[in-house]
């Protein structure tokens, strides 16, 4: 069969559908990845064919830039026993239902752009695929596939906070009459169905079915009924050369410490790379901090125990950590999983990111006592950070529980074993004979 994976925003998003692309490549389906021209060179240089469609992200960086709210700077308090911790569960906090407005309105336009719409309605008019596997924010896919005569997926990369926010809405919903609360999603995407002699209905929200690859012990949301098949995020963390020095045994501890998208390119008050090391600098073991050239180009030192550097593959560094310091994304969180790895995560602060991926993740991670959410990157300091390094360095049972976790998740389909069933469920669904 054919089979068009519809991404978006970044390479990173892109890497989590990799190895189901190649999964399915490898069965014998043909595979290609739709994807704004940007990210052409990355598609290919994973061996999968890009099909470019829609404008250039510049666009779409510059309008996600002129969306983001300001927020108010949170003044951390450095007792870290004093902090507040998020739940999954409170997203939305006391009315998800408008919350699914905002964002429906005010944020997923933004990324199904009218270009990207059209330009892949007419690829896959002309390549007919069987089967769209789309970004859980990439709607420009269940109306393509609709369009075409596909089965269609969506593809989560974290936690589904799509469908908890879309239950809280039909909920509101269902209690205050469809008038006096109307469907944004309808509203926005049910005229461009039109253009196509097609009707809007809630699989152009949550997909025919949905491909899950959260741990089972993660946050999954309850009441909107959706149909998830389950499969085990393998980690890919790009094509990249590994250096020497990771194939030698470390002498001390190694802790990996990567803050991601969140420190690279702050939004709201963060704490700085050189106070970050710096709360690491006299512990005895090996820091590896994965941090861009600009951050560090402002370090006026690096401390003796710290190896900095910009990339390193993960896949290949874990395997030598005893602990890592991450931002919660949803490669890293994998990654560390696989490999059986104690991880203290700080959620970035940028916008709502937090709620689809790294908060779930944090407290999967400290309710299995695997790890510990550190703190949201607005309340992060040093002396937070180091204590509760420390605490993960000097209890075993941190490594015990992450390992523990390692194996629940062997239990849970590989994206090879899933083949057969997404085969089944696209000859079930497709209105294309």
């Amino acid at each position: 069969m054919r089979v068009l994976f519809v991404t978006c925003l970044n390479k990173s998003q892109m890497y989590l559908m990799a190895p189901l692309a190649w999964a399915l490549r490898t069965a014998g389906h043909q595979v290609r990845v739709a994807s704004q021209p940007d990210l052409v060179d990355d598609i290919a240089g994973l061996g999968l064919t890009p099909a470019p469609v829609g404008a250039l992200m510049a666009r779409l960086k510059d309008e996600l830039a002129e969306a983001e709210p300001e927020e108010e700077a949170v003044v951390a308090d450095a007792d870290p026993t004093n902090r507040t911790k998020p739940v999954q569960s409170a997203y939305g906090w006391d009315d998800p239902a408008s919350e699914f407005v905002d964002m429906a309105t005010d944020f997923f336009p933004i990324l199904t752009t009218d270009s990207f719409l059209d330009d892949l309605v007419a690829y896959a008019r002309a390549w007919q695929p069987d089967l769209v596997i789309w970004n859980t924010l990439a709607f420009a896919g269940p109306i393509a596939a609709r369009v075409s005569g596909a089965a269609h997926a969506r593809h989560l990369w974290g936690v589904d906070a799509l469908a908890q926010l879309r239950a809280g809405f039909v909920a509101a919903q269902a209690e205050r009459g469809a008038e006096a609360l109307p469907d944004p999603m309808a509203a926005w995407l049910g005229p461009k169905l039109e253009r196509y002699g097609h009707t809007f209905d809630e699989e152009m929200v949550l997909g025919q079915w949905t491909i899950d690859p959260a741990p089972p012990s993660m946050f999954h949301p309850t009441g909107a009924g959706v149909h998830y098949v389950p499969v085990r995020q393998v980690s890919f963390n790009g094509p990249a050369s590994v250096p020497d020095w990771v194939h030698e045994p470390p002498k001390r501890r190694r802790v990996c410490m990567t803050l991601g998208f969140s420190h690279r390119d702050s939004h709201g008050v963060e704490a700085s790379a050189g106070e970050l090391l710096e709360a690491v600098a006299d512990l005895d073991i090996e820091v590896i901090a994965t941090f861009s050239a600009k951050q560090l180009d402002s370090l006026t030192r690096v401390p003796d125990n710290v190896r900095a550097v910009e990339f390193v593959p993960l896949g290949v560094l874990l395997p030598t950590c005893a602990a890592i310091v991450h931002h919660g994304g949803p490669g890293t969180f994998a990654t560390a999983l696989e490999h059986g790895v104690p991880q203290l995560i700080v959620p970035g602060t940028y916008w709502h990111e937090k709620w689809w991926a790294p908060v779930a993740q944090a407290n999967c991670v400290e309710d299995r006592g695997a790890g510990v959410y550190v703190a949201d990157s607005d309340q992060l300091t040093a002396q937070r950070l180091r204590t509760e390094l420390e605490r993960v360095l000097g209890d075993p049972s941190f490594a015990r529980n992450a390992e523990r976790l390692r194996v629940d998740l062997l239990g849970v389909p590989s994206p090879n074993e899933i083949v057969p069933l997404l085969e089944k469920l696209t000859a079930e669904h497709r209105s294309r004979t």
